[in-house]
């Protein structure tokens, strides 16, 4: 089977996405940022626009930690916040949860370091990603920030794929579908 793409316009800009299988019957087009500069600093301000106020930003391990911190750069803010998928030693009275992702086969946990989730206690919290799909890995950030006592003022992605799109709590730039195979 020849590689197949999916011609995403965001900001502006165009890119040509692999289309990935994820099941017998859907494929998804693999959206990646890391190491695309021109991507992150094109989306940023428009996502930027798309917020209310907010104290702080969020995101999970990795590919939304660019995204945001050129989002926090653009807001003025001197920090943000990232869950990541592994324990590290610097790490003081973490919190926990679990996590499935569309795009990673295996079970995860996202971690949030006990002084990150001081800094988000009575906060406006915006949790960004570069994608939401099903929803999982923004069910978990959602469950970091309240069990840190943030107040979740936003759900921002570049992109919404699936039944995402219609979700009214979440703000994004372009739709992306979920492309059936058969």
């Amino acid at each position: 089977m020849a590689e197949q793409y999916y011609e995403l316009h965001v900001a502006g800009l165009t890119r040509q996405l692999p289309v990935m299988p994820i099941s017998e019957d859907t494929a998804i087009a693999g959206f990646v940022i890391l190491g695309d500069t021109e991507i992150v600093t094109a989306v940023a301000p428009e996502l930027n626009a798309k917020l209310p106020p907010c104290d702080i930003l969020v995101t999970a391990e990795a590919k939304g930690i660019p995204l945001v911190a050129e989002m926090a750069r653009l807001l003025g803010h001197k920090r943000y916040v990232v869950a990541r998928k592994g324990m590290k030693l610097y790490m003081e009275d973490p919190l926990i949860v679990d996590v499935d992702s569309i795009t990673t086969a295996a079970h995860q946990k996202l971690y949030l370091d006990g002084k990150d989730a001081a800094r988000m206690k009575g906060r406006r919290v915006a949790i960004i990603d570069d994608v939401i799909s099903t929803g999982e890995s923004l069910r978990a950030l959602e469950e970091l920030v309240n069990t840190a006592g943030g107040q979740i003022v936003a759900r921002a992605a570049i992109l919404a794929e699936g039944e995402a799109i219609d979700r009214p709590d979440i703000v994004y730039l372009e739709p992306l579908p979920l492309i059936p195979l058969k």
